[in-house]
């Protein structure tokens, strides 16, 4: 099967990316670029996109969004509806893990333009898919914190052991969600077995 990928450059749609890719043929990746960074359906910044598609070989579908709640649908709905014409997509790959907001929202568009809806990531047990992220070889840095118990000074750590360690103590003391599934962090795939260059 053909499919796009939601991409935002971060570990939930990369390793999406990565466990899609063995069972059907990526043609392309779909990225919104959100001009609000607290916007309710997308990741940001994705401003390495561009450059993490040519390490991966992949073509860029890049639509800007304003990042409205709700109306940014529109803007996704455009840029899969692109997929489907210039390069025959039959399914959409998502990173959704737990969002019920984002997942519906995507399966309601796949479901309008007849396209299959690829969640491989969805409802997997957190600390399980963290850790296998970093078995499976990502090299994945922090680019933005928002939470209790996470501070400027963990901007720019890579995702090991020892960091995954530190972020099931934080869930412990605070509730923090250990793969940062509700915003409590935003991440950036440095390199992982896909990446061709």
């Amino acid at each position: 099967m053909r499919l796009a990928v939601l991409f935002s450059g971060g570990k939930d749609s990369a390793f999406a990316l990565y466990k899609a890719s063995k069972l059907h043929k990526i043609s392309c990746l779909i990225t919104l670029d959100s001009k609000n960074p607290d916007s309710y359906m997308f990741h940001t910044p994705v401003d390495k996109v561009d450059f993490l598609a040519q390490r991966l070989s992949l073509p860029l579908i890049k639509i800007s969004t304003l990042g409205k709640k709700e109306t940014e649908l529109q803007d996704l709905k455009l840029a899969i509806q692109k997929a489907k014409r210039d390069y025959k997509i039959q399914g959409l790959v998502t990173g959704a893990v737990a969002s019920i907001y984002q997942a519906s929202r995507i399966q309601s568009i796949c479901h309008e333009l007849d396209l299959y809806c690829f969640n491989p990531l969805w409802q997997k047990d957190q600390l399980e898919l963290i850790n296998e992220l970093v078995k499976e070889k990502f090299k994945v840095k922090i680019v933005k914190v928002a939470a209790d118990g996470l501070d400027e000074s963990w901007i720019g750590k890579i995702i090991d052991k020892t960091i995954i360690q530190d972020l099931i103590d934080l869930n412990k003391k605070n509730g923090l969600n250990i793969a940062g599934e509700g915003g409590e962090l935003e991440t950036e795939v440095i390199d992982c077995p896909l990446f061709k260059k």
